[in-house]
């Protein structure tokens, strides 16, 4: 089975920046879209940012364009977000999922393997 692993969620000040890092385990990541989504207590979970199999291409929620970064290692079968600018609206927990094929999708009901999430919080 495909297993995710999140880290590098925590306490930062708005303005500040995190970088998330997403273990993944299996035999073909480097075929597989990943994606990040949020949710905040009591709320749905959102689309943030998906990216190619190969790296080459992503797509970013209209909230976070030209604030967070999606990147991957498929040498070390790893995908990132690089978050700056963070305001205190992108607090949430935040997941790592993974498709089964190459291309992304910004639906969370296409993603077949989760991570247990990673918590951002953002003070003002």
């Amino acid at each position: 089975q495909v297993q995710l692993v999140e880290s590098g969620g925590g306490l930062v000040q708005a303005g500040g920046s995190l970088r998330l890092s997403c273990a993944a385990s299996g035999r073909t990541f480097s075929s597989a879209a990943m994606g990040w989504f949020r949710q905040a207590p009591g709320k749905e979970q959102h689309f943030v940012a998906a990216i190619r199999g190969s790296g080459r291409t992503a797509n970013y929620a209209d909230s976070v364009r030209g604030r967070f970064i999606i990147s991957r290692d498929n040498a070390k079968n790893t995908v990132y977000l690089q978050m700056n600018s963070l305001k205190p609206e992108d607090t949430a927990v935040y997941y790592c999922a993974a498709r089964t094929t190459e291309y992304y999708s910004n639906y969370h009901g296409d993603y077949a393997y989760w991570g247990q999430g990673t918590q951002v919080t953002v003070s003002s």
